[in-house]
């Protein structure tokens, strides 16, 4: 135990001194890395140590679980433990390798919030900007960019009104005989069939005007609808379809060669992600939709993805700072949203930087710790809720256990 408690210790006196290492401060209660990192090279016996301690948490936590997927642990930029394990297409017996891309769900909203920062350095847009200034035909007013990055506009889920189903706001008895407020999902006219589009998300709001669930700015409420029209928004000021944008944009610079956004035109070639009995998911109504989700990525090219972030080579840090600041406080407690980020705020310990992922079968761990230089990346293809507790293996690199538990 002395040692799994002095190696963390040893690395974060090495980022301490290397040239332009980030030192975790204090800002509004929330402590986060100000710096661009520039990464000491790890030593070979920490490098082992880290990896001897990964492998019986992975036994343990996932491949006893009956995990199918990949995954990755990586301090300072450098992988200390990689797996791949299983298959990525149970009909043709393909396996799953380091360049097998997995469906990443809500991962994705890292990518669309980022690249909104990456327009507003540019002065293409201002996070105050109202929506409708960028998609005239939008129904709801007084909404800004900004409650979409941070899940505030209090617009309701097209994963509930596309689906013939709507959250309203009852008034109830709780068990003390109070009348409070709770949020219900009853069921409605199916009115769209097919494939939907961010655009027939964007009119079927415009059509049959579902009602908001809160003011905008009001609360937090998480919502896919968000980040369906920042893609749109997206695809207005740059005048290129998303998928192509974030190809020739993002993923192509960042060379992250196996990584690509699904749309309308891969539907021919969809391998489907499986549930837990193997039952193979199908396409379905609301698959083509991005934004919110849809980036098909894998484990080296998320990582790929993290160090751009850490360097500040894609956006400036001091863009991220803002990002990585917690946006809803009418409700006090460890977990809050920032602009594409959930955060884990739990002072004196450094904040934790994560998004994890789910759809049909696949279901996702992207876990950041910024203080610590230190990444668990975890991607399934086949149901498997251990992987989102699995994500507590990034103990190893803090030198204490995780008691976390994050959002799924």
């Amino acid at each position: 135990m002395l040692r799994l408690m002095m190696i963390p210790i040893l690395s974060l006196l090495i980022m301490a001194c290397s040239s332009g290492s980030g030192v975790p401060v204090k800002k509004d209660s929330v402590y986060i890395t100000t710096k661009s990192a520039s990464f000491s090279t790890l030593p070979s016996k920490e490098k082992d140590y880290y990896a001897n301690a990964i492998k019986p948490l992975y036994q343990s936590l996932l491949l006893k679980s009956g995990f199918n997927g990949s995954i990755l642990l990586a301090k300072n930029g450098e992988v200390v433990f990689e797996d791949y394990h299983g298959l990525i297409n149970f009909k043709t017996k393909a396996p799953i390798t380091s360049s097998t891309p997995f469906h990443v769900a809500s991962i994705s909203k890292t990518f669309t919030a980022t690249v909104i920062l990456h327009l507003m350095e540019q002065g293409k847009i201002a996070l105050e900007d109202h929506v409708e200034k960028y998609l005239p035909t939008f129904p709801y007013r007084n909404i800004t960019i900004k409650d979409l990055l941070s899940h505030r506009s209090g617009l309701p889920k097209y994963d509930h009104f596309m689906q013939a189903t709507s959250t309203i706001v009852t008034t109830v008895k709780n068990k003390r005989g109070k009348l409070v407020k709770r949020r219900i999902t009853i069921k409605t006219p199916i009115q769209f069939t097919g494939l939907a589009s961010n655009q027939d998300v964007l009119q079927f709001m415009i059509t049959t005007r579902p009602p908001l669930e809160a003011m905008p700015d009001h609360r937090y409420s998480y919502c896919n609808t968000n980040y369906a029209m920042l893609a749109l928004v997206i695809e207005k000021i740059t005048q290129t379809p998303f998928p192509e944008y974030m190809l020739t944009n993002v993923f192509k610079p960042l060379g992250m060669n196996h990584t690509y956004i699904f749309s309308m035109k891969d539907t021919a070639n969809y391998v489907p992600s499986y549930n837990y009995n193997n039952a193979p998911f199908k396409l379905e109504k609301l698959d083509c939709v991005y934004g919110d989700k849809n980036v098909y990525t894998t484990v080296r090219d998320l990582l790929l993805w993290d160090i751009a972030l850490n360097q500040g080579s894609f956006v400036s840090t001091k863009t991220l700072e803002m990002a990585y600041q917690p946006y809803s406080n009418e409700h006090r407690g460890t977990k809050n949203y920032g602009l594409g980020w959930h955060l884990f705020i739990n002072p004196p310990d450094p904040t934790i930087v994560y998004h994890n992922g789910w759809w049909h079968g696949n279901n996702a761990v992207f876990k950041r710790l910024l203080a610590n230089s230190a990444t668990v990346i975890i991607l399934g293809n086949k149901f498997n809720r251990n992987i989102w507790s699995a994500g507590k293996m990034s103990s190893v690199f803090t030198g204490h256990a995780d008691t976390t538990l994050l959002e799924e």
